[in-house]
């Protein structure tokens, strides 16, 4: 309907949701699941590395648990049909329940994979009324509305999104919604682009590599939500970039200075 596009990630970057999803969902529902127990508070921490404070930050919850369960085989217990999973996970072009769903003739593994996904869905539901959204990110959203369609562009459960960009009153900003059902960011941005936008002027909003790595695949910017200053990267986002975006002036060195201030972040420099 505009001449611009911003995609929004949700867990992490617009929505306050990835530290308490990953710390009392996804992990322990691992824990649970595959029967790690005596384990417990290793995996959890390792589990915590790998999807909030490494370069793997955000990556799809099927495949972060690749890595861990991987992991895991290595150094503690074997898992059955692990290889048939990981196989899985290199060939796949989506990741969600339906798509899991739907290998579960290949191995029994599938079958634990879902019931976790599943678990850990109806957790993420149980607390959702401790979930809020970071602080600038309605004035942010609004200022962007007036010039720019916006779409959410996610790896995270569809409802889960929907449901909590609609308690927070930010739907009413929202033009398109592609969450994990979707497919993959990068391929959900290419779809995008295909309506007619220009990719300079489309931004992509992200708090993780995947999101910096699905744009650049598709040539369009890449605006960073930095880890742990949140709200100062929301407002610098309304009161600059987005500016510089309308402007034409969002530039390579204007996009390489943002991408460095977010892998100093990440790598705690």
């Amino acid at each position: 309907m505009k001449d611009y596009l911003v995609c929004i990630d949700s867990d992490g970057c617009a929505i306050d949701s990835m530290e308490i999803k990953h710390r009392q969902c996804f992990g322990p529902c691992m824990i649970d699941e595959f029967g790690l127990e005596a384990w417990r508070d290793e995996l959890l921490d390792r589990w915590n590395q790998i999807n909030l404070y490494a370069m793997t930050r955000g990556i799809n919850r099927f495949l972060g648990l690749e890595m861990m369960l991987t992991e895991v085989s290595q150094t503690h217990q074997p898992i059955d049909g692990l290889d048939e999973y990981r196989a899985w996970c290199r060939r796949s072009s989506a990741f969600s329940n339906a798509a899991v769903q739907d290998a579960l003739s290949i191995h029994p593994i599938f079958q634990k994979v879902l019931a976790w996904s599943q678990a850990v869905n109806r957790r993420i539901a149980e607390i959702a009324d401790e979930i809020r959204p970071f602080d600038g990110v309605s004035e942010a959203l609004r200022t962007m509305h007036g010039c720019a369609d916006i779409a959410i562009v996610s790896s995270a459960n569809p409802q889960a999104v929907r449901d909590e960009w609609t308690r927070f009153g930010f739907m009413d900003c929202v033009d398109h919604v592609m969450a994990q059902d979707a497919g993959t960011k990068s391929a959900c941005i290419g779809r995008l682009l295909s309506l007619g936008y220009p990719p300079d002027h489309v931004l992509m909003i992200g708090d993780a590599p995947g999101d910096a790595r699905a744009a650049r695949d598709n040539g369009v910017w890449y605006y960073p939500i930095l880890a742990g200053k949140e709200a100062d990267s929301w407002q610098h986002l309304r009161e600059e970039a987005f500016l510089r975006l309308m402007e034409n002036r969002f530039d390579e060195a204007y996009q390489k200075q943002l991408v460095e201030a977010f892998e100093r972040n990440l790598s705690g420099q």
